[in-house]
């Protein structure tokens, strides 16, 4: 397993595209995220989550974490490489558990600076915009529990997108129809969910959406509202993520190639 492990570490370090991407997924989120906590003001939009504001950007990060992680699996396809990965690790699981391994420690570093960079840079533009204790908010520090959990919750958020999108890979192949599978998981619910006007129906939807359930881990205040508690919407979503790693690994396994 070492081997495998030392094997698509080099793989992912001496190829461009991943770089770029792990960079252009910090930059966008923190981006993102400092647009959205500059552009809302406490006395215009009462009620909001200061924390889930500062976060924002996790909305597009997980589409750059995506994107990286069905390339992956689908570049050496699309090389003729994976030939060469299966004739140097015969055990076709091992080469899928150290993708796996290898892709979760790159996005827990990228995830955490993304996520850590987003909430220092949304504590200053949220205070300047009248989100502070005077106006019933609390600043936004690590060191409180609700924030910490949001904190690491949306980094393991993002290791969950990226799993999800390497067991699709997997399965498919294909990096076209693999980024279109998964975006659509991450974007079709939330958008279904904002066009269905049955309550119930939007409330399911919420519930079973790896997006929709997923990011409720970033909520800190007015929990009760949300259609799944934090942990439990993290864990919709570690469930989507093992059913796709389950089904890819099951016919990685099975076919020929």
């Amino acid at each position: 397993m070492r081997r495998s492990l030392h094997a698509e570490w080099t793989k992912l370090r001496t190829t461009n595209a991943p770089t770029w991407l792990f960079a252009a997924t910090i930059v966008m989120t923190v981006a993102v995220g400092a647009i959205a906590s500059a552009s809302v003001h406490a006395q215009s939009s009462p009620g909001q989550d200061p924390v889930r504001l500062a976060l924002t950007g996790v909305d597009l990060g997980q589409a750059i974490v995506a994107g990286l992680a069905v390339l992956t699996m689908c570049d050496e396809y699309a090389t003729g490489m994976i030939h060469t990965t299966f004739l140097t690790v015969p055990r076709r699981l091992e080469v899928l558990a150290a993708k796996a391994g290898v892709l979760t420690f790159a996005v827990l570093l990228a995830g955490s600076a993304a996520v850590g960079a987003s909430l220092l840079i949304g504590r200053s533009a949220l205070a300047g915009n009248g989100f502070t204790s005077a106006s019933g908010y609390r600043l936004i520090s690590i060191g409180d529990g609700p924030t910490l959990r949001a904190a690491g919750g949306s980094v393991l958020y993002l290791v969950l997108i990226g799993l999800l999108s390497l067991g699709v890979a997997t399965a498919v192949r294909d990096s076209t129809t693999g980024i279109g599978i998964v975006l659509g998981l991450l974007y079709l619910f939330p958008l279904l969910a904002a066009l269905v006007s049955d309550p119930l129906w939007h409330h399911r939807l919420e519930q079973i959406g790896p997006t929709n359930a997923g990011q409720s881990i970033e909520a800190t205040t007015n929990l009760h509202n949300l259609a799944l508690s934090p942990w439990n919407g993290l864990g919709v979503l570690a469930a989507w993520t093992t059913a796709a790693l389950i089904i890819g690994g099951t016919l990685l396994v099975r076919r020929d190639v």
